[in-house]
């Protein structure tokens, strides 16, 4: 699609997502520095710390950092929730832990950030450093846009993220096209953007067919497992109300085949690392016949281009895709079908509990 070519994409700033892309590529370089201030200060392990939809993201991190890694240099993806009450036995004053919230005042990591600073472990955040996460953090430790539009998915957090565990893995070795990774970066905004306008008529035709259905379920695997957690979950639970079942395409077989049944709308998402293979069982399983459902939507990664990308950085940039393609778009069309608007809760943040 031509970069000039004008699509109306519902609830979108195409200008100010394009002037963000320029920002996150500067901004990607304090997470770069802090990567570096890391490696060159030592640290014994990494620890990626979130809780609901940023553990959902951090999941595609810490499948990202394992694949590159050895076996010596693992991360480990801590729920906050879970850390407070049951701590973790691998943490050492010697540790590093990276933590998101676009709030800034999430209690369950604001609880967490204050036992590891207790603690002596190294934190940084991406967050706001005024914030209270921020405050417990440290403003020289923290990293948040200036100005956000407001347009997108979590593919802005994700670069943020990549900035800073990628250099990692780039120090330690394991992955030698960082500054070509980065230097590439900047075609991935105008690619994401025409990537959504390409996606605007499927996302509008998905949610016309079943954003009213009862009850939808959701295959992932991979780096897609977190967003199809996420979109699951935070999008269409949390803020349209909607009955999800999100299985992971490595346990399709196990329990969830025996639920798909003629009426129910079935979401498989295909990515591009390992996994794919077991997205391609669940595939051919559910284009059979054997099940007679025929509301069956696979969304694969691979049909979306992004020009002049390194076919190596393919599988970290499907995290991208599918955010842009289901966090952002689908969930717009939803909202315009159900009359919900994705901002109303009747409990999260509504009190104490």
């Amino acid at each position: 699609m031509k970069e000039t070519e004008k699509v109306e994409i519902v609830y979108f700033d195409q200008e100010g997502y394009l002037e963000d892309g320029k920002e996150l590529y500067e901004i990607g370089k304090q997470m770069k520095q802090f990567a570096d201030d890391v490696c060159d200060e030592g640290f014994d392990h990494l620890f990626l710390l979130g809780v609901g939809g940023t553990w959902d993201e951090f999941l595609r991190m810490q499948y990202v950092m394992n694949k590159y890694a050895d076996a010596d240099h693992q991360v480990t993806l801590l729920h906050a929730a879970e850390f407070n009450v049951m701590g973790s036995k691998s943490m050492t004053s010697n540790s590093v832990v990276l933590t998101s919230s676009e709030s800034g005042t999430t209690p369950e990591v604001l609880q967490a950030v204050k036992t590891l600073k207790q603690m002596g472990v190294r934190v940084y955040a991406m967050t706001k450093a005024g914030g209270p996460i921020g405050q417990a953090v440290g403003a020289d430790h923290c990293v948040a846009m200036k100005n956000d539009h407001g347009s997108g998915g979590c593919e802005k957090g994700y670069y943020l993220a990549d900035c800073f565990g990628v250099r990692i893995l780039n120090r330690q070795g394991f992955f030698p096209k960082y500054d070509e990774f980065i230097e590439q970066s900047k075609g991935f905004w105008p690619a994401l953007l025409d990537i959504r306008k390409q996606f605007e008529p499927e996302a509008e035709e998905f949610a016309k067919k079943y954003a009213l259905a009862p009850y939808t379920m959701f295959i992932g695997s991979g780096a897609l497992w977190g967003e199809t957690i996420l979109f699951a979950m935070c999008l269409l639970e949390e803020m349209q109300w909607k009955h999800t079942r999100y299985i992971s395409s490595a346990d399709f077989f196990h329990g969830t085949l025996e639920l798909v049944e003629p009426g129910i709308p079935v979401v498989l998402f295909k990515g591009e690392d390992e996994c794919r293979a077991l997205d391609d069982r669940v595939d051919a399983f559910l284009k059979s016949g054997r099940t007679g459902d025929t509301d069956v939507t696979v969304i694969d990664t691979k049909e979306y281009a992004i020009p002049g990308l390194d076919s190596d950085f393919r599988m970290i940039l499907s995290t991208y895709i599918i955010s842009v393609l289901t966090t952002d778009r689908m969930s717009r069309h939803y909202e315009l079908v159900t009359k919900h608007n994705l901002n109303y809760r009747r409990y999260y943040h509504q009190f104490d509990y």
